[in-house]
């Protein structure tokens, strides 16, 4: 019997939420030139907070919040830090480079399993990571001095950030069985606190609100936050695993591609060669293979 092909709205989520996303991240270090990345991030995620709290009232679903300390972590991991770091990782990164070393998340989300969840590590996944350690090494590049180490460094800590929050998110989902929605919603809103407190403790630029700015922050809101979300949940509602984590190769991919389009950022042959053992590795991690129709 062969498989019936997935349902082309779900294909068609998939393919918007992989440039939705990867989009932003060009966004992302275009409205530096505006305001300051803890500003953006604050003002992105309370607007975006907000707006799933009116998700959770219109779908009449229960505002009563998740276990309190255990979100409150996943906010601080996942919307706090792994924002936080990605966005002043962009200061003095490209946003394909930034991008990229963010979505290691996988690798560093499937050590925190073995550790916290004590997931099994296979060997497809110590295949994965050691793809991408080599990956890692060519992009960081080592041998040329310092560089753009803070960023990178930054970069990476976003996507260990990022892994965290997902294993504690799963961990939750396993033991309390919250709503995604409502968990997504809380743990944005206590992220969002903290991005607030520490605009107020580092010293940045002032707000520039020009269109540029107000059009940035829309689209991060807006599409990146919470309509890329709404179809993320099209997409694992209707595709399989295998297929959704699709989207973790297509995103950096199309982030590369787009700020090599719009930004001139043009990798070197050694990023080129990191990018394609990175993406080898996500590939062997996330367990998709190619087979023939």
């Amino acid at each position: 019997m062969t498989a019936s092909p997935p349902p082309r709205g779900a294909v068609l989520a998939l393919l918007a939420t992989i440039l939705i996303w990867a989009y932003s991240w060009v966004v992302m270090k275009q409205v530096l030139q505006h305001a300051g990345p803890f500003d953006f991030a604050a003002l992105r995620y309370v607007l975006g907070a907000l707006l799933l709290f009116g998700a959770l009232l219109a779908t009449r679903q229960s505002l009563r919040p998740p276990p309190l300390l255990p979100t409150l972590m996943i906010g601080l991991a996942q919307t706090a830090a792994f924002q936080g770091l990605g966005q002043w990782a962009l200061v003095n990164g490209g946003a394909g480079r930034v991008a990229l070393l963010a979505y290691t998340m996988p690798f560093w989300a499937v050590l925190l399993a073995w550790v916290m969840l004590h997931e099994r590590l296979t060997p497809r996944r110590w295949l994965g990571l050691g793809l991408a350690a080599i990956g890692l090494v060519c992009i960081i590049e080592p041998w040329h001095g310092l560089g753009n180490t803070g960023s990178t460094l930054l970069a990476i800590g976003a996507g260990m950030a990022w892994a965290t929050g997902t294993v504690l998110s799963k961990r939750v989902f396993l033991h309390h069985a919250p709503t995604p929605l409502n968990l997504t919603a809380w743990q944005m809103l206590f992220g969002a606190i903290a991005l607030s407190l520490i605009t107020l403790c580092v010293p940045q630029r002032p707000i520039d609100w020009s269109w540029g700015f107000v059009g940035g922050l829309a689209y991060s809101v807006v599409m990146a936050s919470s309509l890329a979300w709404g179809l993320w949940l099209v997409v694992l509602q209707r595709l399989p695993t295998a297929v959704a984590s699709l989207a973790s190769l297509g995103v950096p991919i199309v982030s590369v591609l787009l700020a090599w389009a719009i930004l001139h950022e043009h990798p070197s042959a050694m990023e080129v060669v990191g990018i394609v053992f990175v993406l080898l590795g996500l590939a062997a991690v996330s367990g998709v293979r190619l087979r023939r129709g």
